[in-house]
């Protein structure tokens, strides 16, 4: 579908991706895994620029969580290197486009080839104001909410908080995600039909959208797709239609 026929005036200020199917791609093609994650790489490129060019505030991408440290060393190994490769690569593209790279997660599990290079990157970027780009990197949502639990309790046993101040502003406060708005638009590619502990709290009154499309093929027209499916919603956040 055209671009033309998005409504500009309700473009989703916050999309966040669960980039699916990388491994399925390249067994498709007879190929090793890391060849799919490497092609993968190019639908980052596409996803990004098309999100800047629509307006979209924030865009998330879940590009390495908890559970996949549990893969093969030589693919995680190879993610790692294609992860500092890509951040070389990408700065130009950022810079051109006014983009902020951020990073959420348990970011010092990373090689610290890896944590060298993101560093570098967000500080380059951080001046930019047209968009904030977040890598979910060996992120997993459970563990970002026992993290908060346990700095909130913290805060209460040294009195620096009491109970009945703990509300939704003060959970917000704690997350890894604190500098950005909830989720608008949660994207899944490859068919599957799940969350897989990305942004839990996050995505409370997120519209879901669910592709067949595996991630190294998807293309500004699927993204496109998506928020024309999205503005065909009607977002209630638990009122009724007639009061909206």
């Amino acid at each position: 579908m055209s671009k033309n026929l998005l409504d500009h005036s309700n473009i989703p200020q916050h999309i966040a991706v669960i980039m699916d199917g990388n491994g399925r791609w390249a067994k498709k093609q007879g190929l090793m895994r890391v060849r799919g994650h490497e092609k993968g790489a190019k639908a980052v490129r596409q996803t990004v620029e098309t999100c800047a060019e629509l307006g979209v505030k924030n865009l998330t991408l879940y590009a390495f969580s908890t559970e996949n440290w549990k893969r093969p060393k030589l693919e995680v190994d190879a993610l790692m290197k294609l992860l500092v490769s890509s951040l070389k690569k990408e700065l130009k593209t950022l810079q051109k486009n006014n983009i902020s790279l951020k990073a959420v997660g348990a970011l010092e599990l990373l090689p610290s080839s890896a944590q060298k290079e993101l560093k570098e990157v967000i500080e380059a970027t951080t001046e930019n104001s047209h968009m904030n780009l977040t890598l979910a990197l060996s992120y997993g949502s459970r563990e970002e909410l026992i993290n908060v639990i346990k700095n909130v309790a913290g805060k209460v046993k040294d009195g620096e908080l009491e109970i009945d101040q703990i509300n939704t502003d003060v959970i917000n406060n704690h997350l890894y995600t604190s500098f950005m708005p909830d989720v608008d638009l949660l994207i899944r590619t490859s068919g599957e039909q799940r969350i897989s502990n990305f942004l839990l709290w996050q995505i409370a009154y997120a519209e879901l959208y669910f592709t067949e499309v595996l991630w190294p093929d998807f293309r500004k027209e699927h993204l496109v797709d998506a928020i024309l499916n999205y503005q065909d919603r009607e977002r209630r956040f638990g009122k009724t239609s007639e009061q909206l």
